[in-house]
């Protein structure tokens, strides 16, 4: 492994452990998926180096958020969208698929009952849980993007250090 790729492997390394903090931080790691899915990777051409952090499709949603398409309640009442920073995702007509909350709503302890006290139907709950994130979206959470810029800002001068020390490595065994 040369030095160049050591110090992307730390930087890759640190970026993901601090990834994995802030999504335990906000809770939007209940079943570890996302958590468990962070990598990267190297990839050496002759004139280049490739390096792509990597996770599940869905982590780009719970980094930059996604907008609510707000609107009124049955009861008149508006709903309160979530708190999205700059994420050029947002719901429009197309409501997130209910069967993607069925997981979640059992790793939380989400059973709510009607007003007998019997248990609602999981469907309806599912439901109930797509329709909310509809209106009100996903908050940003920035999981990601924060770490990622924080160790991008000594990664050019890590990199030319280790890419000096590859090079230098190289010359003496020509030299030899």
């Amino acid at each position: 492994m040369t030095e160049v790729e050591k110090t992307l492997t730390g930087f890759g390394n640190r970026v993901n452990s601090k990834a994995r903090k802030i999504l335990k931080q906000k809770d939007k790691n209940t079943s570890e998926a996302l958590s468990k899915s962070l990598d990267w990777d190297i990839k050496q051409h002759p004139n280049s180096i490739r390096f792509a952090l990597v996770w599940e499709e869905y982590g780009e949603f719970i980094d930059k958020g996604v907008h609510g398409k707000g609107g009124s309640k049955k009861d008149g009442s508006k709903w309160k969208k979530k708190k999205v920073f700059g994420s050029k995702y947002k719901y429009k007509s197309k409501r997130p698929p209910k069967d993607a909350f069925n997981g979640w709503t059992i790793r939380r302890g989400i059973a709510p009952r009607d007003k007998k006290g019997k248990f609602l139907k999981r469907n309806s709950l599912l439901y109930a849980i797509a329709n909310s994130v509809y209106h009100t979206g996903l908050e940003t959470t920035h999981f990601m993007t924060t770490p990622f810029t924080q160790e991008f800002k000594s990664l050019p001068d890590d990199v030319i250090k280790a890419y000096g020390l590859d090079l230098e490595d190289t010359l003496k065994f020509i030299v030899k």
